[in-house]
């Protein structure tokens, strides 16, 4: 495949909190291997952006200093000058404009650059490169910030939804809208109308745009994040606002476009995600030893190849053992994981199961 003029850089600093008891403090989503692959999500993710570049001296990540040793040992290859560490997270908007201020210093505020959480699943890499073809090729000819938008296959409240409107050209044969709006994690109802219009996607959090377009938009929008980051670099990192891409540009910037994805993707935002990748003619999915009696629907994990999990009359269940903690509870209350962490949080006897 033909690289691409396009500098991409992996967000790699996240927490993946509703993944605990597997996911820790020193070992987050990204770090897991989640999709049966036996590689890591990080990985996985980098394994899919290098064909586009071929050389792991144009790909870079942006990561933790809690986390910054983990993404070494996970990708050996990458050159220590691209990887950029902060000195604590202050969410995707700083992240996006620091890389973005790197990137323009080192090749020029004319480059493309991409963002990537390090987390998703991808199906189709090849439709993936291609769609990411596309983003490039209109970033590249427009001053625009261009989204990848995947086709929602149920009406989802937890994922932001991007409103799709008028048609502006095809790139790389695949077609580019102009966003008409944002709309962050809507309720059941109003979630069933917008897949009812077909004008709707979800937001994949995967961002491509010329440095320069992204940098002047910073400016008007969110000036509070990039004239620090301007001025001190990391060092002014604490003085800036915890904040995300989406609520300091995406939902401001009047030069967002999407271009609709078929390359099928799942955020693995918790628990069920795993349910959904792995689920099979079976009637759990069961990833360690397991001995069920009357249980179905149910999810089954277990770090220890020695231990067993065994269970009688339970059905849509996610159960997870990992070193000397167990997550039990029900499928739809998974998300409530953060509110048991931040039990353990307050408590300090617990704090090493964090």
């Amino acid at each position: 495949m033909t690289t691409l003029p396009l500098v991409p850089i992996i967000l790699a600093g996240g927490k993946g909190e509703r993944f605990w008891p597997l996911s820790r403090r020193q070992r987050p989503k990204q770090f897991l291997s989640l999709d049966g692959s036996g590689r890591s999500l990080l990985q996985a993710t980098a394994a899919r952006l290098f064909p586009l570049v071929g050389t792991w001296d144009a790909l870079w990540v942006i990561t933790s200093a809690a986390l910054a040793e983990g993404v070494r040992e996970q990708l050996p290859d990458l050159p220590t000058a691209n990887l950029l560490v902060e000195p604590e997270g202050r969410d995707t908007a700083p992240a996006v404009a620091w890389g973005t201020l790197e990137v323009a210093k080192r090749c020029g505020k004319e480059a493309i650059v991409g963002f990537f959480p390090a987390d998703p699943w991808i199906g189709d890499e090849v439709a993936f490169r291609s769609t990411l073809q596309a983003a490039a090729e209109l970033a590249a000819q427009a001053p625009a910030i261009v989204t990848l938008g995947i086709t929602p296959t149920y009406p989802a409240t937890g994922y932001g939804y991007i409103h799709q409107g008028e048609e502006v050209g095809h790139f790389a044969q695949h077609p580019a809208y102009r966003v008409k709006r944002f709309t962050e994690k809507p309720d059941l109802e109003t979630a069933q109308q917008f897949l009812a219009t077909g004008e709707f996607s979800w937001n994949s959090g995967m961002f491509i745009f010329r440095a320069e377009v992204a940098l002047a938009e910073l400016h008007t929008h969110a000036p509070e994040v990039i004239q620090i980051l301007e001025q001190k670099g990391v060092a002014g990192y604490a003085e800036v606002p915890k904040i995300s891409i989406d609520y300091a540009l995406m939902e401001k910037t009047g030069q967002a476009y999407v271009i609709p994805a078929q390359f099928g993707w799942d955020d693995l935002g918790d628990w069920n995600a795993i349910d959904r990748l792995l689920k099979r003619d079976q009637p759990n999915v069961e990833l360690g030893q397991h001995v069920g009696l009357d249980t179905q629907a149910t999810l089954l994990y277990n770090s220890d190849a020695e231990e067993v999990i065994v269970t009688i009359g339970l059905e849509d269940m996610v159960i997870v053992r990992d070193g000397k903690a167990t997550l039990i509870a029900r499928k739809d209350r998974t998300q409530d994981i953060k509110k048991v962490l931040n039990e353990l949080k307050a408590d300090p006897r617990m704090s090493h199961l964090l």
